[in-house]
């Protein structure tokens, strides 16, 4: 599997899988235009997006989902409370339901989710799975806190993108109102740094290859802070993959889906 975060934060998320047999697409926070313009950046092209997986209806997740639906005529999964959410807007969407009790195969992907903390009708952290090399890859950003259910749907992930919204420093003494900030901090708003790291440190194992931070705010986190608090707890876990940071201006990098031992080595003989 290659993995494009094409860009993540408060003003649109959209991270593209590709597998043999197409592209998934988790999230469509983005107009189409950059949608597209974003994806050219990484060598993806969105006509082989097959499907797109949403986590939630909060529009910086499913903005771009109609317009995108209508150029490609691809099926949009989410949960029964995000499908009812989109249904209302857009009642046309050809719709496909993820439980949480069983798998679905999606692009012959296995696709697992869970339930998350998060002021939405019924939001989902996801589990992508290759059946033939049992590579993993798990997503969850929007959780608000973490549960023993997500920590199990994300063990053992070969790589892991999950949320580091704010520093809690910044975000007591920043510019939002009161209302906003207890929103944000609170059980269904979004993760913290330090809350990120301590969910990381119970997933670290010896095959995790690469953790993404992602959904970071513009207004109350920084990059080198989200970084140095995650690293730490990484390091004190024995982590020994790569840490990387998504940015809502520009996509990541892509990058493939790769046990920690096999990453080293091909960095060791590129």
């Amino acid at each position: 599997m290659r993995v494009s975060v094409l860009g993540s934060g408060s003003s649109g998320n959209a991270v593209a899988i590709q597998a043999e047999n197409g592209t998934l697409l988790i999230d469509a926070g983005f107009g189409l235009r950059s949608l597209e313009n974003r994806s050219k950046k990484v060598g993806v092209s969105l006509s082989s997006v097959k499907a797109i997986l949403l986590t939630h209806e909060h529009g910086d997740h499913a903005a771009g989902v109609p317009a995108l639906v209508r150029k490609l005529g691809c099926p949009v999964y989410g949960s029964s409370g995000t499908l009812r959410a989109l249904a209302r807007r857009n009642g046309n969407i050809r719709m496909m339901e993820i439980g949480t009790e069983e798998p679905i195969v999606v692009c012959d992907l296995i696709v697992n989710a869970c339930h998350t903390n998060h002021d939405a009708l019924e939001p989902l952290a996801l589990t992508i799975q290759d059946p033939t090399t049992g590579l993993k890859l798990g997503l969850a950003y929007d959780v608000g806190c973490p549960s023993p259910h997500l920590t199990e749907l994300l063990g053992g992930c070969h790589c892991l993108i999950i949320e580091a919204n704010h520093d809690e420093s910044m975000l007591r003494y920043g510019p939002y109102p009161a209302t906003v900030r207890q929103r944000i901090a609170g059980p269904n708003g979004h993760l913290s740094n330090r809350a990120a790291a301590g969910m990381l440190r119970n997933l670290v194992h010896e095959d995790l290859g690469t953790v993404v931070l992602a959904h970071l705010s513009r207004m109350c986190n920084r990059p080198d802070l989200a970084r140095d608090e995650v690293r730490m707890a990484l390091d004190a876990s024995g982590f020994r993959g790569n840490l990387l940071v998504a940015r809502q201006s520009e996509p990541l990098q892509p990058f493939a889906v790769r046990p920690v031992r096999e990453q080293l080595s091909f960095e060791m003989h590129s």
